[in-house]
């Protein structure tokens, strides 16, 4: 049986998205992927095959998004698998980080999300069949001090996306959102990596912090080529999970945040449960 598949990745000029179009294109799989850039994603790919095409595509734009998925369609005929995997972190304070700022990193790591689904569905509906794979972060469910609008951005990827997974299963569609940990990616380089330009002195907690993960970069506990092969993984499964965490130090961080939670929770049931109507005595 030919289980080969039409993926199409966004953000797949560098980081886990690169290594996973190349993974794609190693085992015979056709790829539509996306970057800002054609020629240096071309150059990162690194192969010349009809299986592979590179699209220039701003996710911030919504017609620029349509336009990338027609043209694929027009292409290969088809989508099977979509993995929306461009973003970049970004630092600071609510109180530091400008509105333009906050607005961008929105742009590509939330409504660039959106634009893909949405233009995506109508062809998914009509095969009655696909898998949608958002990858957000650790941070969305467990944030860092430091990182609110990053946490607060993927946070948002993971809800939308388990309402996804409902609103489409009966087209007989999939959706996932991978949460990964820290991955040898370069995610901490300043090429996938916005700090506010304008730093108040007074946040020494969010210095500390920044510093400590910088220091991080290639020294991550996360295998990028396995998280890869995980994937893949996934995409094949008749039934795929709406979650899933990548990595020892999510898995960690998200049960260290169940429990919080839980603990939070029942120390106040009393005083949530106040709030109810009261039944009237007969």
């Amino acid at each position: 049986m030919d289980n080969k598949k039409v993926w199409f990745v966004t953000g797949a000029s560098k980081g886990l998205g690169l290594t996973l179009v190349k993974q794609l294109l190693k085992s015979g799989h056709t790829v539509a992927a996306t970057s800002r850039n054609k020629a240096s994603l071309s150059q990162s790919v690194g192969v010349d095959t009809a299986q592979f095409l590179p699209l220039e595509i701003d996710l911030a734009n919504d017609s620029d998004v349509a336009q990338g998925l027609r043209e694929t369609i027009a292409t290969f005929g088809r989508i099977n698998v979509v993995v929306n995997n461009a973003g970049y972190g970004i630092g600071g304070s609510i109180e530091e980080l400008t509105d333009q700022e906050t607005r961008d990193s929105f742009d590509i790591n939330v409504f660039g999300t959106l634009n893909v689904i949405r233009h995506v569905l109508p062809y998914l509906r009509a095969q009655r069949s696909g898998h949608i794979i958002n990858i957000a972060s650790i941070a969305g469910i467990a944030g860092a001090t430091g990182w609110s609008v990053y946490a607060a951005a993927k946070a948002a990827v993971i809800a939308l996306t388990e309402i996804l997974a409902t609103d489409v299963r009966e087209f007989g569609l999939h959706a996932t959102v991978v949460a990964p940990g820290a991955f040898r990616t370069g995610f901490l380089s300043s090429d996938s990596l916005v700090l506010a330009q304008h730093t108040i002195e007074a946040y020494t907690a969010i210095r500390s912090t920044h510093d400590r993960y910088l220091q991080m970069d290639g020294a991550q506990t996360g295998d990028p080529t396995k998280a890869v092969a995980v994937l893949m993984q996934i995409a094949d499964e008749a039934n795929p999970p709406i979650h899933l965490l990548l990595g020892s130090d999510a898995y960690q961080r998200a049960n260290q945040k169940l429990d919080f939670l839980r603990q939070t929770f029942q120390e106040q049931e009393q005083r949530t449960t106040s709030t109810d109507f009261e039944q009237a005595t007969p």
